[in-house]
C-alpha cells in the first residue's frame, strides 16, 4: 500500500499503468475500489492514480470538517509525493467538488477535468437542509443510513438486473466511519460555487451525466455543461448516479477520445 504524508497523518493511494497521468477521484460514500470496471483499460494507456479521499477508503480523518479545499489539498500532497506536474482529473460527485477546488487553486497543473454525475453548483438551502438531516441518521444508525443512500444512487431497472452492484457499492461505503460520513458531508455542505472557474478553465472538461440521476438532475445544472470554452458531454441513458458500474463500456468509449485530446502530440 503506497502513502503520502499530510497534515500529519497518511493519504492512501494507488497506482498502475505508464505514460501520462490521470487522477481518479471517487465520490462520498467511496472509495478507489469503485474504479476496477475503467481501471483495466485505462491503465494499458496512461498512469492512473487512485486516492482515497480523506475520511475513505484507508485514509485518515482530518477533523470533524474535511472541506473540499482540504480534500484538494490532500490529492495536491499525493501528486507532489509522485513528482507529477501535469495531468487529468476525473471527479465523481464529491469527487468532482474537489476537483473543482482543485482546479481554483492549482489550475496551471491540469490537462483536463472530468466532471463525472457532478456539478460546480453549490448547495441550496434545500439540499443543506438534507444533509443536516443525513447526518442525524447516519450517527443514529449508520447501517440503515448506508443501505438507503446508495440504493438512491442506482436507476432501479439496473438493480434488478444486476443487484450485486448494490451490494458491491454497499460493501466500500461501509469503510467510511461515521466520523468520515459526517465530515464529508460537512465539507459539502459548505462548498462554495465554482461555476466562474469552469468558465475560465484553460483545458478541456468532459461532463458524464445520467439521464435518470435523482441527486443531479439534469434541468438543474445542465446550463453548466457549456460554461468552459472546451467542452464535452456523454450522457448515459441507462445510468442514475453510478455510470462506472451502470454503463462502464459507454465511458470508456467516450472517456478515452477525451484524454487523447487533453494530452494532444505529448501522448505520442
Amino acid at each position: 500500500m503506497l502513502f503520502a504524508d499530510f497534515r500529519g497523518g497518511k493519504v492512501h493511494y494507488r497506482v498502475e499503468g505508464k505514460g501520462r497521468a490521470i487522477v481518479l477521484l471517487h465520490g462520498f460514500l467511496g472509495s478507489m475500489q469503485i474504479w476496477e470496471n475503467l481501471v483495466a483499460s485505462l491503465s494499458k494507456r496512461y498512469k492512473v492514480v487512485m486516492i482515497d479521499l480523506p475520511g475513505h477508503g484507508k485514509t485518515e480523518n482530518f477533523g470533524y470538517v474535511h472541506k473540499m479545499d482540504l480534500m484538494a489539498e490532500a490529492v495536491k500532497a499525493v501528486l507532489n509525493n509522485l513528482q507529477l506536474r501535469r495531468y487529468v482529473l476525473i471527479g465523481h460527485s464529491m469527487g468532482g467538488y474537489v476537483a473543482m477546488a482543485f482546479a481554483e487553486k492549482y489550475m496551471d497543473n491540469l490537462r483536463g477535468v472530468v466532471l463525472f454525475h457532478s456539478t460546480a453548483i453549490a448547495d441550496s438551502d434545500e439540499k443543506k437542509a438534507g444533509r443536516d438531516k443525513a447526518i442525524k441518521v447516519a450517527k443514529k444508525n449508520k447501517e440503515k443510513y448506508l443501505k438507503e443512500s446508495v440504493k438512491k444512487l442506482f436507476f432501479p431497472t439496473n438493480i434488478k438486473k444486476h443487484p450485486e452492484l448494490l451490494i458491491k457499492a454497499i460493501s466500500i461505503a461501509h469503510n467510511t466511519s461515521v466520523q468520515g460520513i459526517v465530515a464529508a458531508i460537512e465539507g459539502m455542505k459548505q462548498r462554495r460555487n465554482t461555476e466562474v472557474v469552469l468558465q475560465f478553465c484553460n483545458c478541456p472538461v468532459l461532463f458524464i451525466a445520467g439521464l435518470h440521476d435523482l441527486l443531479l438532475p439534469l434541468d438543474l445544472h445542465q446550463h453548466q455543461f457549456k460554461l468552459p470554452k472546451q467542452h464535452q458531454l456523454i450522457l448515459l441513458e441507462h445510468s442514475a448516479h453510478m455510470g462506472f458500474y451502470e454503463e462502464p463500456e459507454v465511458v470508456i468509449k467516450g472517456m478515452l477520445p477525451f484524454l487523447r485530446n487533453c494530452f494532444g502530440p505529448l501522448e505520442e
